[in-house]
């Protein structure tokens, strides 16, 4: 495939909105006016990851966004016939495939697809059917994308999580150990025919080396966004996002 530097998309991830409201009950601060809020700010699309135990999104969440969106809702989902089922109810604009496990406070690494490939394969048939685009998080591993791509994902998603954690944690040949394998296997997924994204733990400080890759043509960005906007509001901390992401895309 011919190399190109595409327009890098910014997805908003909202999960921690719910997650700020559903330590306290009630009604607020509501995901959805987050959700149109990071519209109003230009965001291209917006993540929710509904999980099985509802921490965070619930389905009442979805309903809504699916109802008052007017960008593309990327959801993300564990492998489950209960999550195939609401997805398949909703047909939203992309679907996301993520491990889960109870115990974890958020998605701790990619999806095992080689290790479960003829099960996903069939898992995500029903949803490219009904239109949905299917992305894989994985992490940067050539085995797990050559497995993504066998079984029909249109899009794989990087886990950048390893890359973020090296950089906070002072580990810097780690870092950039990191960096030069997601940089090799965002070229190498590209070159199978795979659109490819990135996300989990990105920040201001770690965002422009990532979004430098030509073959990354969208982040998917939450906790940090969520955080910063205490301090500046949701639509000055997703200006700042995307002014650094068309930073290093330039």
């Amino acid at each position: 495939m011919t190399d190109y530097v595409g327009a890098l998309r910014l997805g908003v991830n909202i999960d921690h909105v719910a997650t700020v409201r559903n330590a306290r009950g009630g009604a607020y601060p509501d995901p959805l006016r987050a959700a149109k809020l990071a519209q109003e700010a230009g965001a291209d699309g917006i993540t929710a990851h509904l999980r099985e135990d509802r921490r965070h999104i619930t389905d009442a969440d979805i309903d809504g966004l699916m109802d008052v969106l007017e960008i593309p809702l990327n959801f993300e989902m564990a492998a489950t016939p209960e999550m195939q089922a609401i997805a398949l109810r909703h047909k939203p604009h992309a679907v996301c495939i993520v491990p889960e496990k109870r115990e974890e406070r958020t998605t701790e690494g990619g999806l095992e697809v080689a290790r479960e490939e003829n099960q996903l394969a069939h898992f995500i048939a029903p949803l490219r059917e009904a239109g949905c685009r299917v992305s894989i998080f994985i992490a940067a591993d050539k085995r797990q994308i050559e497995a993504a791509h066998r079984i029909g994902a249109q899009v794989i998603e990087l886990h950048t999580g390893a890359y973020c954690d090296a950089h906070s944690e002072g580990r810097f040949a780690d870092r950039d150990a990191e960096l030069e394998r997601m940089r090799e296997m965002s070229a190498f997924a590209h070159s199978l025919g795979l659109e490819v994204h990135a996300g989990h733990g990105l920040t201001y400080e770690t965002v422009k080396p990532v979004a430098a890759f030509p073959e990354i043509l969208e982040l998917n960005i939450g906790h940090f966004i969520i955080g910063e906007s205490i301090f500046l509001g949701l639509g000055p901390a997703i200006a700042e996002m995307r002014r650094l992401m068309d930073e290093a895309r330039d």
